[in-house]
Formats: C-alpha cells, sequence, structure tokens
C-alpha cells in the first residue's frame, strides 16, 4: 500500500511540474514569438532602409552620369569656341594675304619668294577649309543682313537691285554662324 500512497503524491507532482513545464513552455514560445516579432519588424526596416539608399544611389548615379554629359558638352563647346576664337584671329592676317597677292605689281610675279608666300596663304585657306569654314563672297547674291554688312549703295551697278555689287571684304561663316559678315556694297 505504500506504494499506493506514493503514487497519486507523485502524480500530483507530476501534475504540478507538466504544469510548470507547459507554463514555462508557454512563456518561451510567447517570448520566441515577441522575438520574431521584433526580428521581423527589424528586418522590415532594414529593408526599407536598403531600399531607401539603392534609391538615393540610383538617383545620384542619373545625376552624375548627367553630369558628366553636360560635362563632356560643355567641354566640347569650349574647344570649339576656342577654335573658332582663333581662326577669327587669323581673319585679318589672310585677308593681308589676299589684298597683297591681288596688289602685286607684274614685275614681281614668279618671283621665288613670291610662290613661297603665296604658298603660306594656300596653308590658310586649307586650314579653312580643314575647319569647315566657308568664305563668303556674295557678288551678285542677294543681300542678306544676317551674313552681309553694307557699307555703301551703288547706283549705276550692272546687278539687280537689292543684289551685292562689290565685296570689299570677305566674311566667313561656320555652318549657320556668321564669324564675320562680308563688307558689301549693294546695288539700288
Amino acid at each position: 500500500m505504500s506504494q499506493d500512497k506514493t503514487r497519486p503524491f507523485d502524480d500530483a507532482d507530476n501534475l504540478q511540474e507538466s504544469t510548470e513545464s507547459q507554463t514555462q513552455d508557454q512563456q518561451a514560445v510567447n517570448q520566441s514569438a515577441a522575438d520574431t516579432h521584433k526580428l521581423t519588424e527589424s528586418l522590415a526596416a532594414a529593408e526599407r532602409q536598403a531600399k531607401e539608399y539603392f534609391d538615393g544611389w540610383q538617383r545620384e548615379r542619373a545625376d552624375f552620369a548627367n553630369y558628366k554629359r553636360r560635362m563632356e558638352r560643355e567641354i566640347g563647346e569650349v574647344k570649339e569656341d576656342t577654335r573658332m576664337k582663333t581662326l577669327m584671329a587669323l581673319l585679318p592676317v589672310i585677308d593681308d594675304f589676299e589684298l597683297a597677292i591681288s596688289n602685286l605689281p607684274e614685275d614681281l610675279k614668279g618671283q621665288p619668294w613670291l610662290e613661297g608666300v603665296m604658298a603660306i596663304q594656300r596653308k590658310f585657306n586649307r586650314i579653312l577649309d580643314e575647319y569647315q569654314i566657308v568664305i563668303l563672297d556674295p557678288t551678285g547674291e542677294p543681300f542678306d543682313p544676317s551674313r552681309h554688312e553694307a557699307l555703301g549703295m551703288d547706283a549705276d551697278s550692272e546687278v539687280e537691285s537689292g543684289h551685292v555689287s562689290h565685296t570689299l571684304q570677305k566674311g566667313y561663316a561656320y555652318g549657320d554662324k556668321v564669324l564675320r559678315p562680308a563688307r558689301v556694297r549693294v546695288a539700288e
């Protein structure tokens, strides 16, 4: 009988231990659920932050690509502008060569040194061609105030009224941009 008496006591202890164990297990499950919830929230916050950083990085990358293209375009424009300014500085020298050669006395023609000077003039003209500079010599063409500068009128011209009768100084253009307008006289 002593065994029977200990048995209900053991069952009560086991029941109490089982209840305590279940309570501890429930607490552990609750703690685990709370920890999981915290981790899930931390993960979601980290994902939001990572997306924000990634979006910011992509915007900065696009901004940098735009900046790079803009700088390349501006550098190209500065180079082009510098080339044109340099060529424009040479235009009076080219004019002087043409003026000197057009007013050359007959007794100097055929001189070897003159051939050298004329070769220099041809090199200048090749440079203009290389940079696609167009010479404006509009004699006989209609007067265009955006490309020509009228210095006077000719009443007794063989050219039609409103057309250029004489080109006094050639002009130069690069594409649609006039570097220097042609100085002309216009028929009345």
